[in-house]
């Protein structure tokens, strides 16, 4: 698709104009930038590559020029009743749903990520059957006058990345706190379609402007509840998070209203986890 063709696809949604760069340090960055700046919602950035990518906890995000579809959003949500909490996993959701709408059997590994269950090594840590297919970062800025802007990014890996894979796996060998992270998976390795960045990004960004939406209407907030729930690969898992204040470790039982994780820890008490690394296990030795 060209540039013309995607505004066009978006046309009448919260989303426009949308400007692709071939390279840029951060989508997420820049988005936050233009936010401070005063800029209004609906930007769209997307790049080819980035040389400063940022996951969660400020990790990289590693991508070959080409290989990912890259980009951030900015949307400027009311402050109250709108299910601000809500808008990463709702980002989330619309990447799974753009994937699953080509073909892929992907779930949602809270807090933000998308995976998929391919076959693996029996014993690996991460379990045998868990790759990571894409992630979302969002980032809120809160103006003086109060007025809150939300950055969004996603990135979803495309094309096989075997240098990648090497990365991550020698960052496996040497966990941080604890925290083994899922091999990464590409598209075009779990889908009979050829991907095509552009024509994902518009799947994307028009599922993500119904979810914010309908986010802002009274019964919203409870419909993608549902959605998430009934997508899930954490809820019914043992799990491990490692969160600011310490390791929960337990079973995945729900989400709470505004997303958090229930988990009934292994002392018999229960613990809704606003954010950290949750890490699945497969059994209650692991």
């Amino acid at each position: 698709m060209t540039p013309e063709e995607v505004r066009g696809e978006l046309a009448g949604t919260v989303f426009g104009p949308a400007r692709f760069v071939a390279g840029t340090g951060s989508t997420n960055a820049d988005l936050l930038a233009a936010a401070r700046a005063g800029a209004p919602e609906g930007l769209v950035l997307v790049a080819d590559h980035q040389t400063a990518g940022r996951g969660r906890h400020g990790r990289s995000w590693v991508a070959p020029p080409g290989s990912a579809l890259l980009a951030s959003v900015l949307l400027r949500p009311p402050p109250a009743g709108s299910g601000v909490a809500l808008l990463s996993p709702a980002v989330a959701l619309a990447v799974r749903d753009a994937c699953a709408a080509v073909g892929v059997g992907a779930l949602l590994k809270w807090p933000n990520d998308v995976i998929v269950r391919v076959p693996g090594e029996a014993g690996t840590p991460a379990g045998p059957d868990e790759a990571k297919l894409a992630g979302v970062l969002a980032e809120l800025h809160v103006a003086e006058d109060g007025t809150i802007a939300v950055v969004a990014g996603f990135g979803v890996n495309l094309l096989s990345q075997p240098a990648l894979r090497a990365a991550v796996a020698e960052q496996a060998g040497e966990p941080e706190r604890g925290f083994t992270p899922l091999p990464p998976v590409a598209l075009e390795e779990v889908s009979a379609t050829q991907p095509d960045r552009d024509e994902l990004l518009v799947s994307v960004l028009l599922r993500l402007d119904a979810w914010y939406r309908r986010l802002q209407e009274p019964a919203g907030e409870r419909a993608l509840l549902v959605e998430l729930r009934s997508h899930s690969a954490t809820i019914g898992r043992r799990v491990r998070v490692l969160t600011p204040g310490g390791t929960v470790e337990g079973n995945a039982v729900d989400l709470s209203d505004d997303g958090r994780l229930i988990v009934e820890t292994t002392d018999g008490g229960v613990q809704a986890v606003a954010a950290g690394d949750c890490h699945h296990l497969r059994s209650a030795s692991a």
